[in-house]
Protein backbone atom coordinates (compact mmCIF):
# COMPACT_ATOMS: atom_id res chain seq x y z
CA UNK A 1 0.00 0.00 0.00
CA UNK A 2 3.12 2.31 0.90
CA UNK A 3 4.65 1.84 -2.82
CA UNK A 4 0.96 2.24 -4.24
CA UNK A 5 0.55 5.87 -2.69
CA UNK A 6 4.07 6.96 -3.06
CA UNK A 7 3.56 5.98 -7.38
CA UNK A 8 0.24 7.30 -7.32
CA UNK A 9 1.91 10.37 -5.81
CA UNK A 10 4.84 10.78 -8.14
CA UNK A 11 2.52 10.24 -11.09
CA UNK A 12 0.28 13.02 -9.96
CA UNK A 13 3.30 15.18 -10.06
CA UNK A 14 4.09 14.33 -13.11
CA UNK A 15 0.54 14.79 -14.59
CA UNK A 16 0.44 18.53 -13.76
CA UNK A 17 3.68 18.86 -14.41
CA UNK A 18 3.21 17.82 -18.03
CA UNK A 19 0.13 20.06 -18.04
CA UNK A 20 2.10 23.29 -17.84
CA UNK A 21 1.76 23.51 -14.05
CA UNK A 22 4.74 25.29 -12.00
CA UNK A 23 6.13 21.90 -10.41
CA UNK A 24 5.92 23.77 -6.37
CA UNK A 25 2.38 24.23 -7.82
CA UNK A 26 1.46 20.60 -8.70
CA UNK A 27 2.91 19.08 -5.72
CA UNK A 28 0.82 21.38 -3.51
CA UNK A 29 -2.06 20.72 -5.29
CA UNK A 30 -1.25 16.64 -5.07
CA UNK A 31 -0.73 16.83 -1.48
CA UNK A 32 -4.05 18.35 -0.85
CA UNK A 33 -6.04 16.61 -2.96
CA UNK A 34 -4.30 13.01 -1.84
CA UNK A 35 -5.04 14.87 2.32
CA UNK A 36 -8.97 14.99 1.37
CA UNK A 37 -9.14 11.48 -0.26
CA UNK A 38 -7.25 10.13 2.96
CA UNK A 39 -9.94 12.00 5.61
CA UNK A 40 -13.02 11.18 2.72
CA UNK A 41 -12.22 7.56 3.10
CA UNK A 42 -11.45 8.16 6.96
CA UNK A 43 -14.81 10.09 6.81
CA UNK A 44 -16.89 6.97 5.69
CA UNK A 45 -14.91 4.85 7.41
CA UNK A 46 -15.94 6.34 10.37
CA UNK A 47 -19.57 5.95 9.42
CA UNK A 48 -19.49 2.04 8.71
CA UNK A 49 -17.67 1.28 11.62
CA UNK A 50 -20.40 3.44 14.04
CA UNK A 51 -23.16 2.13 11.71
CA UNK A 52 -22.04 -1.92 12.32
CA UNK A 53 -21.35 -1.25 16.20
CA UNK A 54 -24.45 0.35 16.74
CA UNK A 55 -26.43 -2.27 14.69
CA UNK A 56 -24.76 -4.75 16.39
CA UNK A 57 -25.13 -3.39 20.17
CA UNK A 58 -29.35 -2.75 19.28
CA UNK A 59 -29.10 -6.25 18.41
CA UNK A 60 -27.97 -7.10 21.47
CA UNK A 61 -30.57 -4.42 23.20
CA UNK A 62 -33.30 -6.41 22.23
CA UNK A 63 -32.14 -9.31 23.06
CA UNK A 64 -30.84 -8.75 26.35
CA UNK A 65 -32.73 -7.83 29.39
CA UNK A 66 -30.45 -6.04 31.13
CA UNK A 67 -30.29 -1.86 31.09
CA UNK A 68 -26.66 -1.66 30.93
CA UNK A 69 -26.60 -1.93 26.78
CA UNK A 70 -29.55 0.62 26.77
CA UNK A 71 -27.05 3.06 28.41
CA UNK A 72 -24.09 2.42 26.50
CA UNK A 73 -26.31 3.90 23.68
CA UNK A 74 -27.69 6.23 25.37
CA UNK A 75 -24.36 7.94 26.53
CA UNK A 76 -22.78 7.46 23.38
CA UNK A 77 -19.96 4.77 24.09
CA UNK A 78 -19.79 3.30 20.69
CA UNK A 79 -20.06 6.67 18.50
CA UNK A 80 -17.01 7.69 20.57
CA UNK A 81 -15.35 4.32 20.05
CA UNK A 82 -15.96 4.30 16.31
CA UNK A 83 -13.40 7.36 16.40
CA UNK A 84 -10.76 5.35 16.74
CA UNK A 85 -10.38 3.22 13.31
CA UNK A 86 -10.43 6.42 11.12
CA UNK A 87 -7.81 8.20 13.04
CA UNK A 88 -5.64 5.93 12.95
CA UNK A 89 -6.61 5.53 9.49
CA UNK A 90 -5.87 9.18 8.30
CA UNK A 91 -2.25 8.45 10.38
CA UNK A 92 -1.24 5.68 8.84
CA UNK A 93 -1.83 7.01 5.43
CA UNK A 94 -0.47 10.85 5.78
CA UNK A 95 2.83 9.72 6.86
CA UNK A 96 3.36 7.83 3.83
CA UNK A 97 2.15 11.01 1.65
CA UNK A 98 4.56 13.25 3.26
CA UNK A 99 7.62 10.58 3.30
CA UNK A 100 9.65 13.23 1.87
CA UNK A 101 9.05 15.77 5.15
CA UNK A 102 10.48 13.86 7.77
CA UNK A 103 9.81 16.43 10.26
CA UNK A 104 6.35 16.31 9.43
CA UNK A 105 5.48 13.11 9.76
CA UNK A 106 7.15 13.00 13.17
CA UNK A 107 4.65 15.61 13.31
CA UNK A 108 1.55 13.49 12.40
CA UNK A 109 2.83 10.88 14.07
CA UNK A 110 2.44 12.41 17.77
CA UNK A 111 -0.73 14.08 16.38
CA UNK A 112 -2.21 10.79 16.59
CA UNK A 113 -1.22 9.62 19.58
CA UNK A 114 -2.55 12.62 21.03
CA UNK A 115 -5.90 12.27 19.26
CA UNK A 116 -6.08 8.62 20.13
CA UNK A 117 -5.53 9.66 23.87
CA UNK A 118 -8.64 12.21 23.77
CA UNK A 119 -10.44 9.94 21.98
CA UNK A 120 -9.64 7.01 24.49
CA UNK A 121 -10.60 9.77 27.61
CA UNK A 122 -13.89 10.62 25.73
CA UNK A 123 -14.83 6.52 25.35
CA UNK A 124 -13.66 5.86 29.63
CA UNK A 125 -15.60 9.14 30.72
CA UNK A 126 -18.95 8.24 28.75
CA UNK A 127 -18.06 4.48 30.01
CA UNK A 128 -18.16 6.17 33.73
CA UNK A 129 -21.21 8.02 32.74
CA UNK A 130 -22.99 4.49 31.94
CA UNK A 131 -21.66 2.64 35.21
CA UNK A 132 -23.40 5.62 37.46
CA UNK A 133 -26.43 5.24 35.44
CA UNK A 134 -26.11 1.39 35.91
CA UNK A 135 -25.52 1.68 39.74
CA UNK A 136 -28.07 4.56 39.96
CA UNK A 137 -30.99 1.97 39.71
CA UNK A 138 -29.02 -0.62 42.69
CA UNK A 139 -30.98 -0.32 45.74
CA UNK A 140 -27.50 -0.93 47.75
CA UNK A 141 -26.09 2.21 46.29
CA UNK A 142 -29.36 4.10 46.06
CA UNK A 143 -27.54 6.48 48.88
CA UNK A 144 -24.36 6.86 47.92
CA UNK A 145 -22.64 9.57 46.45
CA UNK A 146 -22.08 8.23 43.22
CA UNK A 147 -21.57 10.96 41.36
CA UNK A 148 -18.68 12.35 43.63
CA UNK A 149 -16.96 9.12 43.01
CA UNK A 150 -17.52 9.40 39.27
CA UNK A 151 -16.07 13.13 39.31
CA UNK A 152 -13.18 12.23 41.05
CA UNK A 153 -12.40 9.34 38.63
CA UNK A 154 -12.74 11.75 35.52
CA UNK A 155 -10.37 14.26 37.53
CA UNK A 156 -7.74 11.54 38.08
CA UNK A 157 -8.24 10.06 34.28
CA UNK A 158 -7.83 13.57 33.47
CA UNK A 159 -4.77 14.82 34.84
CA UNK A 160 -2.85 11.28 34.19
CA UNK A 161 -4.07 11.68 30.54
CA UNK A 162 -2.75 15.13 30.41
CA UNK A 163 0.19 14.30 31.49
CA UNK A 164 0.79 11.98 28.94
CA UNK A 165 -0.62 14.00 26.13
CA UNK A 166 1.99 16.85 27.61
CA UNK A 167 4.63 14.46 27.54
CA UNK A 168 4.34 13.40 23.66
CA UNK A 169 4.01 17.17 22.62
CA UNK A 170 7.23 18.11 24.72
CA UNK A 171 8.75 14.45 24.04
CA UNK A 172 9.59 14.54 27.91
CA UNK A 173 9.08 11.01 30.22
CA UNK A 174 5.90 11.18 32.34
CA UNK A 175 8.75 10.67 35.27
CA UNK A 176 9.61 14.50 34.62
CA UNK A 177 6.07 15.75 34.86
CA UNK A 178 5.41 14.10 38.05
CA UNK A 179 8.37 15.26 39.37
CA UNK A 180 7.14 18.63 38.79
CA UNK A 181 4.10 17.89 40.35
CA UNK A 182 5.26 16.80 43.32
CA UNK A 183 7.18 19.96 43.55
CA UNK A 184 3.75 22.08 42.96
CA UNK A 185 1.77 19.31 45.40
CA UNK A 186 0.99 23.06 47.46
CA UNK A 187 -0.16 24.86 44.42
CA UNK A 188 -2.33 21.66 42.93
CA UNK A 189 -4.16 21.45 46.78
CA UNK A 190 -4.75 25.07 46.47
CA UNK A 191 -6.35 24.78 43.06
CA UNK A 192 -8.20 21.48 43.53
CA UNK A 193 -9.11 22.42 47.36
CA UNK A 194 -12.91 21.97 46.62
CA UNK A 195 -12.77 18.82 45.44
CA UNK A 196 -10.21 17.40 48.02
CA UNK A 197 -12.72 19.07 50.61
CA UNK A 198 -16.04 17.60 48.67
CA UNK A 199 -14.66 14.40 48.43
CA UNK A 200 -13.83 13.99 51.82
CA UNK A 201 -17.36 15.25 52.99
CA UNK A 202 -19.06 13.07 50.15
CA UNK A 203 -17.62 9.79 52.25
CA UNK A 204 -18.67 11.47 55.41
CA UNK A 205 -21.81 12.22 54.46
CA UNK A 206 -22.08 8.37 53.29
CA UNK A 207 -20.38 6.64 56.25
CA UNK A 208 -22.81 8.49 58.53
CA UNK A 209 -25.84 8.33 56.34
CA UNK A 210 -26.42 12.08 56.69
CA UNK A 211 -27.98 12.74 54.00
CA UNK A 212 -29.06 11.47 50.73
CA UNK A 213 -30.79 11.87 47.58
CA UNK A 214 -34.67 12.56 48.01
CA UNK A 215 -34.09 13.84 51.32
CA UNK A 216 -35.81 16.80 52.54
CA UNK A 217 -33.06 19.05 54.04
CA UNK A 218 -33.34 22.83 55.58
CA UNK A 219 -30.26 24.97 55.69
CA UNK A 220 -31.34 28.25 56.45
CA UNK A 221 -27.94 29.85 55.72
CA UNK A 222 -28.04 28.90 52.04
CA UNK A 223 -31.77 29.67 51.46
CA UNK A 224 -32.15 26.10 51.17
CA UNK A 225 -35.63 24.19 51.89
CA UNK A 226 -36.30 21.32 49.62
CA UNK A 227 -35.09 17.27 48.39
CA UNK A 228 -31.58 16.91 47.69
CA UNK A 229 -32.00 16.69 43.47
CA UNK A 230 -27.94 15.35 43.58
CA UNK A 231 -24.67 15.10 45.60
CA UNK A 232 -21.46 15.45 43.28
CA UNK A 233 -18.00 15.85 44.48
CA UNK A 234 -18.57 19.76 44.62
CA UNK A 235 -22.10 21.08 45.74
CA UNK A 236 -25.30 19.45 46.93
CA UNK A 237 -27.91 20.21 44.72
CA UNK A 238 -31.48 21.02 46.42
CA UNK A 239 -34.55 21.96 44.70
CA UNK A 240 -36.45 23.99 47.14
CA UNK A 241 -40.05 24.10 47.34
CA UNK A 242 -40.72 27.33 45.27
CA UNK A 243 -39.30 25.18 42.29
CA UNK A 244 -36.35 27.37 42.56
CA UNK A 245 -32.51 25.25 42.81
CA UNK A 246 -30.32 26.31 45.30
CA UNK A 247 -26.52 24.54 45.04
CA UNK A 248 -24.48 23.88 48.91
CA UNK A 249 -21.10 23.46 49.15
CA UNK A 250 -20.59 19.48 49.85
CA UNK A 251 -18.47 20.10 52.79
CA UNK A 252 -20.81 23.10 54.26
CA UNK A 253 -23.07 19.67 55.13
CA UNK A 254 -20.01 18.75 57.12
CA UNK A 255 -18.81 22.24 58.56
CA UNK A 256 -22.25 23.95 59.20
CA UNK A 257 -25.85 22.65 60.64
CA UNK A 258 -28.32 21.92 58.46
CA UNK A 259 -32.18 20.07 59.14
CA UNK A 260 -32.86 16.18 57.76
CA UNK A 261 -36.49 16.12 57.61
CA UNK A 262 -36.09 12.15 56.84
CA UNK A 263 -36.92 10.92 59.58
CA UNK A 264 -40.26 12.55 59.98
CA UNK A 265 -41.10 10.96 56.23
CA UNK A 266 -39.58 7.22 57.93
CA UNK A 267 -42.36 7.56 60.85
CA UNK A 268 -45.31 9.01 58.82
CA UNK A 269 -45.63 11.74 61.32
CA UNK A 270 -45.09 15.63 61.33
CA UNK A 271 -44.94 17.77 64.26
CA UNK A 272 -47.64 20.61 65.19
CA UNK A 273 -46.09 22.98 67.78
CA UNK A 274 -47.87 25.79 67.29
CA UNK A 275 -49.12 28.19 70.40
CA UNK A 276 -52.45 31.08 70.92
CA UNK A 277 -51.74 33.68 72.93
CA UNK A 278 -54.78 34.16 75.62
CA UNK A 279 -55.37 37.54 77.20
CA UNK A 280 -54.32 36.79 81.02
CA UNK A 281 -57.08 39.34 82.13
CA UNK A 282 -59.66 36.19 81.48
CA UNK A 283 -58.27 33.66 83.64
CA UNK A 284 -59.87 32.78 86.35
CA UNK A 285 -62.06 30.32 89.29
CA UNK A 286 -65.00 28.11 87.61
CA UNK A 287 -68.29 29.24 88.77
CA UNK A 288 -70.26 26.93 89.66
CA UNK A 289 -72.15 27.91 85.99
CA UNK A 290 -69.29 27.26 84.31
CA UNK A 291 -68.97 24.11 85.51
CA UNK A 292 -72.25 22.79 84.97
CA UNK A 293 -71.92 24.13 80.78
CA UNK A 294 -68.68 22.34 80.90
CA UNK A 295 -70.34 19.20 81.71
CA UNK A 296 -72.52 19.81 78.79
CA UNK A 297 -69.41 19.09 76.52
CA UNK A 298 -69.59 15.00 75.70
CA UNK A 299 -65.63 14.54 76.14
CA UNK A 300 -65.70 16.36 79.23
CA UNK A 301 -68.28 15.08 81.28
CA UNK A 302 -66.37 12.40 82.77
CA UNK A 303 -63.56 14.52 83.17
CA UNK A 304 -65.40 17.07 85.31
CA UNK A 305 -67.07 14.63 87.13
CA UNK A 306 -63.69 12.42 88.23
CA UNK A 307 -61.55 16.15 89.08
CA UNK A 308 -64.67 17.36 91.30
CA UNK A 309 -64.55 14.27 93.06
CA UNK A 310 -61.06 14.68 93.44
CA UNK A 311 -60.86 18.52 94.43
CA UNK A 312 -63.69 18.00 97.10
CA UNK A 313 -61.95 14.78 98.84
CA UNK A 314 -58.78 17.08 99.04
CA UNK A 315 -60.49 20.09 100.36
CA UNK A 316 -62.49 17.47 103.15
CA UNK A 317 -59.03 16.03 103.70
CA UNK A 318 -57.29 19.30 104.37
CA UNK A 319 -60.44 20.85 106.18
CA UNK A 320 -60.27 23.87 103.67
CA UNK A 321 -62.59 26.57 103.89
CA UNK A 322 -63.91 26.84 100.46
CA UNK A 323 -66.13 29.84 101.57
CA UNK A 324 -63.28 32.11 100.28
CA UNK A 325 -62.44 31.55 96.95
CA UNK A 326 -58.54 31.59 97.08
CA UNK A 327 -58.80 28.66 99.50
CA UNK A 328 -58.07 24.85 98.26
CA UNK A 329 -57.78 23.54 95.22
CA UNK A 330 -60.45 24.81 92.34
CA UNK A 331 -60.96 24.17 88.76
CA UNK A 332 -59.74 26.98 86.17
CA UNK A 333 -61.04 28.09 83.17
CA UNK A 334 -58.06 28.10 81.29
CA UNK A 335 -56.82 24.60 83.34
CA UNK A 336 -60.83 22.95 81.68
CA UNK A 337 -59.98 24.77 78.56
CA UNK A 338 -56.27 22.36 78.21
CA UNK A 339 -58.23 19.44 79.50
CA UNK A 340 -60.53 19.99 76.67
CA UNK A 341 -57.94 20.73 74.05
CA UNK A 342 -56.31 17.01 75.15
CA UNK A 343 -59.08 15.18 74.78
CA UNK A 344 -60.15 16.58 71.74
CA UNK A 345 -56.54 16.12 69.59
CA UNK A 346 -56.87 12.39 71.53
CA UNK A 347 -59.96 11.77 69.47
CA UNK A 348 -58.84 13.56 66.87
CA UNK A 349 -58.61 10.57 63.45
CA UNK A 350 -55.77 12.67 62.15
CA UNK A 351 -53.27 12.49 65.27
CA UNK A 352 -50.67 10.32 65.63
CA UNK A 353 -51.59 9.03 69.15
CA UNK A 354 -48.62 6.89 69.00
CA UNK A 355 -46.48 10.00 69.25
CA UNK A 356 -46.22 12.76 71.76
CA UNK A 357 -49.34 14.70 72.41
CA UNK A 358 -49.28 17.95 75.00
CA UNK A 359 -51.07 21.11 75.28
CA UNK A 360 -49.10 23.24 77.81
CA UNK A 361 -48.80 26.63 78.96
CA UNK A 362 -45.73 28.40 78.02
CA UNK A 363 -43.74 31.34 79.79
CA UNK A 364 -46.12 34.16 79.87
CA UNK A 365 -45.44 37.54 78.04
CA UNK A 366 -46.51 40.81 77.13
CA UNK A 367 -48.30 39.26 74.55
CA UNK A 368 -50.59 37.04 76.93
CA UNK A 369 -50.16 33.44 78.29
CA UNK A 370 -49.44 30.84 75.39
CA UNK A 371 -51.16 28.04 75.03
CA UNK A 372 -49.14 25.19 73.03
CA UNK A 373 -50.41 22.60 71.23
CA UNK A 374 -47.92 19.67 70.82
CA UNK A 375 -48.38 16.97 68.42
CA UNK A 376 -47.81 14.50 65.45
CA UNK A 377 -50.40 14.84 62.79
CA UNK A 378 -50.60 11.35 60.93
CA UNK A 379 -50.30 12.54 57.51
CA UNK A 380 -46.89 14.18 56.26
CA UNK A 381 -48.11 15.44 52.94
CA UNK A 382 -47.76 19.46 53.04
CA UNK A 383 -50.92 20.54 51.87
CA UNK A 384 -52.58 17.89 53.84
CA UNK A 385 -50.74 18.71 56.98
CA UNK A 386 -51.23 22.31 56.68
CA UNK A 387 -54.61 21.99 55.96
CA UNK A 388 -55.05 19.30 59.24
CA UNK A 389 -53.08 22.08 61.67
CA UNK A 390 -55.30 24.50 60.31
CA UNK A 391 -58.85 23.07 61.03
CA UNK A 392 -57.22 22.17 64.78
CA UNK A 393 -56.05 25.88 65.33
CA UNK A 394 -59.57 27.16 63.37
CA UNK A 395 -61.93 25.19 66.05
CA UNK A 396 -59.33 26.05 69.59
CA UNK A 397 -59.82 29.52 68.50
CA UNK A 398 -63.52 29.50 67.79
CA UNK A 399 -64.02 26.89 70.72
CA UNK A 400 -61.70 29.19 73.59
CA UNK A 401 -64.77 31.91 74.48
CA UNK A 402 -67.04 28.85 75.44
CA UNK A 403 -64.32 28.95 78.60
CA UNK A 404 -64.78 32.30 79.21
CA UNK A 405 -61.45 32.82 77.93
CA UNK A 406 -60.36 36.01 75.12
CA UNK A 407 -57.89 35.29 72.37
CA UNK A 408 -54.88 37.82 72.38
CA UNK A 409 -54.03 40.30 69.75
CA UNK A 410 -53.00 44.08 69.63
CA UNK A 411 -55.71 46.84 69.06
CA UNK A 412 -56.44 48.01 65.85
CA UNK A 413 -57.20 51.41 63.97
CA UNK A 414 -61.34 49.59 64.20
CA UNK A 415 -60.63 48.73 67.82
CA UNK A 416 -59.77 52.36 68.96
CA UNK A 417 -63.06 53.57 67.07
CA UNK A 418 -65.06 51.81 68.66
CA UNK A 419 -63.75 52.75 71.87
CA UNK A 420 -64.12 56.71 71.42
CA UNK A 421 -67.50 55.90 69.66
Amino acid sequence: MKEIIIDLKRQMIEFGSDSGINLILSESITYILLMLVIVLFSYLVDRLVKGILLSSLEALVIKSKSNWDDYLIEHKVVAALAHIVPIIIVFHFLPIVFVDFPKLAAFFDRLEQILIILVSMIVIFRLLNTLKSILDEVKAFADKPIESFIQLAKIIIGIILGVLILSILVNKSLAYFFGAFGAMSAILILVFKDSILGFIASIQLSANDMIKKGDWVQMDKYGADGNVEEINLTTVKIKNWDKTVTTVPTYAFISDSFKNWRGMEETGARRIARFILINQNSVKFATPEMIEGFKKIHILKGYIEEKEKELKDYNEQQKVDTSHVSNGRRLTNIGTFRAYLTRYLKNHPKIDQSQTLIVRQMQPTENGLPIQIYAFSNDIAWVNYEAIQSDIFDHTIAVAPQFGLEIFQHPSGADFRRALD
